[in-house]
């Protein structure tokens, strides 16, 4: 009888279950048939694009989290004494070029249709092409007023959507303005920071403050302008800067070495005393830059043309993996010919590397294969080792390695993506050409600029300090602490 027991509750479920299945079967044969409605496509329609603006939140979340990750990358290569003062260098960029962004650089960059444009002529069905723009300037956007608080009679600025890379037939990709042009501040802020490695441990504050600002107005808004706004010259003639090797690291590159060819070596440069304290800030700076640089990269999918959207798609993960390979790739590249020529790998190197080849890639992020990225991150990392070395033998102080790195590294960045791109266009030698036309354009008018810039604070104000601040110390002499207290 107790074995019966079991076999007759099993019987008892399956019966319960199947009349509860049938009574819900019952409710739903009962209920009134709704029909689906089509998902709107947010991102054709104009609508807010909630996932795309998640990541786009969280990308420039990233790229200013790139500002600490650079901070300490730089402050592990300098000596002690100079470690809080490389810190400041870095960092108070954040409260200077917020203010210049928000006051006028977005409208000098981004103001579309600008007011500073030239006819570019017919297309060959008589219609008018795209205006070409050299500088942009929008009187709704100064202190970004045209974002005002939200309007009670009908649409307002607050909520303007931005609109797809296209130079015509543009479509809203269900982004705000107002977050892109957050955004894009992360990147005016990051690339005047990089600029400061090449003159570190013997550079004024003050001075340093006064040429920052300067020069993001002077050259980093127009050229800008001409890369990535939609009437920009250079964009109009096709020119490919993913996320910045041309705008970021080419000028950041070039405008150091304008700075070097003006200013004073360290005093005893080259000499021993000359090491990082602390390689391990240094790698984990490396680290912080390279979680950053994912929202660098990812995140510029928000100029994709509207054949490529939403933004949060296929190309911002394209450009997703792309970064996390040429990285990689490059840190063990840069290790490898290390070991080759000097006999030793090292950790400096790694983290070296690893940066080389995010540079690299940065222009050809979203434009290039996987495999393609495989290739700019060997060939960055090697061919940026081979250009910090060569820095001995040219006689430059350039202190934390950004010509060799930065500017080097996005011109080659920048070259490859002409030959290697797969979208918009296939890679070709015309696309070379016009990328190295690019270059060439935007090198020459940072070079110059900031060489003009240079000469007059240091012939104003002094652009670096003197013999006995820097023997004592930039943390002392210019701040007035010590990074360190052996107490």
């Amino acid at each position: 009888m107790r074995r019966m027991i079991p076999v007759v509750a099993m019987l008892l479920f399956c019966l319960s279950s199947g009349v509860v299945a049938r009574a819900q079967d019952a409710a739903v044969q009962a209920a009134p048939t709704v029909a689906a409605a089509p998902a709107a496509a947010a991102h054709l329609a104009g609508n807010y694009d909630t996932g795309s603006i998640a990541w786009m939140l969280v990308s420039a979340a990233l790229v200013f989290f790139m500002m600490p990750g650079l901070a300490l990358f730089y402050g592990g290569m300098v000596r002690a004494k100079n470690l809080l003062n490389m810190f400041m260098l870095v960092m108070v960029c954040v409260p200077l070029i917020t203010v210049e962004w928000v006051a006028y650089g977005y409208t000098m960059a981004f103001a579309v249709p600008s007011a500073i444009a030239v006819d570019a002529g017919k297309n060959d069905d008589g219609t008018d092409k795209p205006k070409h723009s050299y500088l942009g300037w929008d009187p709704q956007l100064v202190f970004m007023r045209q974002f005002a608080e939200l309007g009670v009679d009908g649409p307002n600025a607050y909520e303007r959507i931005v609109a797809s890379g296209d130079t015509v037939d543009a479509a809203p990709n269900g982004v705000p303005e107002l977050l892109f042009a957050i955004y894009q501040m992360m990147f005016a802020i990051i690339t005047p920071a990089l600029i400061v490695g090449a003159i570190a441990e013997r550079v004024k504050f003050t001075s340093w403050c006064v040429f920052a600002v300067l020069w993001a107005t002077i050259v980093y808004n127009p050229v800008c302008h001409w890369v990535w706004n939609v009437n920009g010259w250079l964009f109009q003639k096709g020119v490919l800067d993913f996320a910045g090797g041309t705008v970021v690291h080419v000028l950041a590159g070039v405008s150091a070495l304008a700075l070097l060819l003006i200013l004073p070596k360290r005093r005893g440069y080259p000499g021993a005393q000359f090491v990082p304290h602390s390689v391990g800030w240094t790698l984990i700076g490396a680290a912080l830059l390279m979680v950053g640089w994912f929202g660098f990269n990812a995140g510029s999918a928000i100029a994709v043309g509207k054949d490529f959207l939403p933004v949060a798609g296929a190309v911002a993960v394209l450009a997703f993996a792309n970064t996390a390979i040429a990285g990689s790739v490059a840190s063990g590249a840069w290790v490898c010919v290390e070991w080759l020529k000097v006999g030793k790998p090292t950790a400096l190197g790694f983290a070296s590397g690893m940066v080389a080849g995010l540079v690299a890639i940065t222009p050809c992020a979203g434009h290039v294969s996987p495999l393609g990225a495989m290739i700019v991150g060997l060939l960055g990392g090697v061919i940026c080792f081979l250009a910090v070395q060569a820095k001995g033998r040219f006689g430059y102080d350039d202190s934390l390695d950004v010509v060799g790195v930065h500017g080097v590294g996005g011109a080659l960045g920048a070259l490859l993506v002409g030959a290697l791109t797969i979208r918009p266009v296939l890679g070709s030698v015309s696309q070379v050409l016009l990328q190295a036309e690019g270059l060439l354009w935007t090198g020459a008018y940072a070079f110059l600029c900031t060489l003009v810039l240079g000469v007059l604070i240091d012939k104003t104000l002094g652009f670096t300090v003197d013999a006995k601040a820097e023997s004592e110390g930039l943390d002392v002499s210019e701040h007035g602490e010590s990074a360190y207290h052996f107490n």
